[in-house]
């Protein structure tokens, strides 16, 4: 298994559609409320503006190992350079007036520590019960006796889901094909707002 968390390998298996998110372009977000890195709450319904939210199934750390198996599983692997992804397009992501959200079944403790860590400039926000999995029927996998989202990414107005990125992969080019797709949309005056 490969030890450095920020390198993909290179023979990673290809995550396939399963359609599983297809339901939710159009979508309303929930009113649902969970726990950010900063200490604060966010209620998907007060999110106003346009929002990338990358959902990712867990993120490693250098001293825990990943699970038996996981480089095997399609999407699993890849969390760290898709955060460090959007870590690196961040600026250009609010440049076209979008902010940005992680989230993860990991607790915010967890996730304080790696937001810490890979320097994040925005926040990961906690899902440990998954009630985006029951109110949204986001996809899910079960490895190690933990029930994971898989790799997906959702960008919101004003709390309606207008565009869905899954499956992602790799991971590590996720925030550039949002980076696309914003500024194509920003430059079609007809498209804004849809």
């Amino acid at each position: 298994m490969n030890a450095n968390l920020s390198q993909l390998p290179q023979d990673l298996p290809t995550p396939v559609d399963d359609g599983a998110a297809s339901h939710l372009e159009g979508s309303l977000l929930p009113d649902l409320v969970l726990q950010s890195t900063d200490g604060s709450s966010v209620n998907f319904t007060g999110l106003s503006g346009r929002w990338v939210i990358y959902v990712y199934p867990m993120t490693g750390r250098p001293d825990v190992p990943l699970p038996d198996g996981w480089d095997g599983i399609p999407g699993a692997r890849g969390c760290t350079p898709e955060s460090c992804s959007f870590r690196d397009h961040y600026a250009e992501l609010k440049a076209l007036n979008a902010g940005v959200i992680g989230l993860s079944t990991q607790t915010t403790e967890y996730q304080r520590e790696v937001r810490d860590r890979l320097h994040l400039p925005f926040q990961l926000l906690s899902d440990s019960t998954l009630r985006l999995r029951s109110t949204m029927r986001l996809p899910t996998f079960t490895v190690a006796g933990m029930e994971l989202y898989k790799r997906l990414t959702l960008i919101a107005h004003e709390g309606r889901i207008e565009k869905i990125f899954y499956p992602v992969f790799p991971p590590d080019q996720n925030a550039e094909e949002v980076l696309v797709w914003l500024a194509e949309l920003s430059s079609d005056p007809s498209r804004i707002g849809i």
